[in-house]
């Protein structure tokens, strides 16, 4: 069970780094804009889509490796007044039902992404992005959120410490 719970955080840093890279690319097209309008008084065209783009994908990927961090924002109105089993029980319930809920995102987002991808749809503008490529980033993200969830929830059900320390920094509400 242990390899399980590894491999699937091992896939959320994976998608976590790949989230940095298209953050340090956006910012590196924000600049190129930056020296093109300035200096050439030119432009991409394509600025505000590809950062639409990429804010989606990186919110997205990120997703799996804030859960195992305990980065989310959490309302424990009712975790801290509980411990021991009838917390573990609650919070298994709690990553169960969104775990329903995450999935009907993926469901949909799998009929979109093939839709795309059957219909060959573009963006509209300049660059004639195929629409698959951004929805299917996040559905690759939605898809690792959910596998971190069914680990978060075997843990649970388990009582198995997590692969890392929980952010101490998080502060809850």
């Amino acid at each position: 069970m242990r390899y399980l719970y590894d491999t699937i955080f091992v896939v959320s840093r994976v998608a976590a780094a790949l989230a940095c890279a298209i953050l340090v690319g956006m910012v590196s097209l924000i600049l190129y804009e930056i020296i093109l309008r300035y200096f050439f008084a030119s432009s991409t065209y394509v600025l505000d889509e590809f950062v639409g783009y990429g804010v989606a994908a990186c919110t997205f990927l990120a997703l799996g490796y804030a859960l195992e961090h305990g980065s989310l924002i959490r309302v424990n109105i009712l975790l801290g007044r509980t411990s021991g089993l009838a917390r573990r029980l609650f919070e298994a319930f709690c990553a169960a039902l969104t775990m329903v809920v995450i999935g009907l995102f993926i469901w949909f987002f799998w009929i979109r992404v093939m839709r795309h991808w059957t219909r060959g749809t573009t963006s509209s503008s300049i660059a004639e992005m195929p629409m698959w490529i951004p929805e299917g980033a996040v559905l690759l993200g939605l898809s690792i959120f959910w596998l971190q969830l069914l680990a978060y929830l075997l843990r649970q059900i388990t009582d198995t410490p997590p692969p890392v320390e929980q952010a101490e920094t998080v502060q809850e509400i």
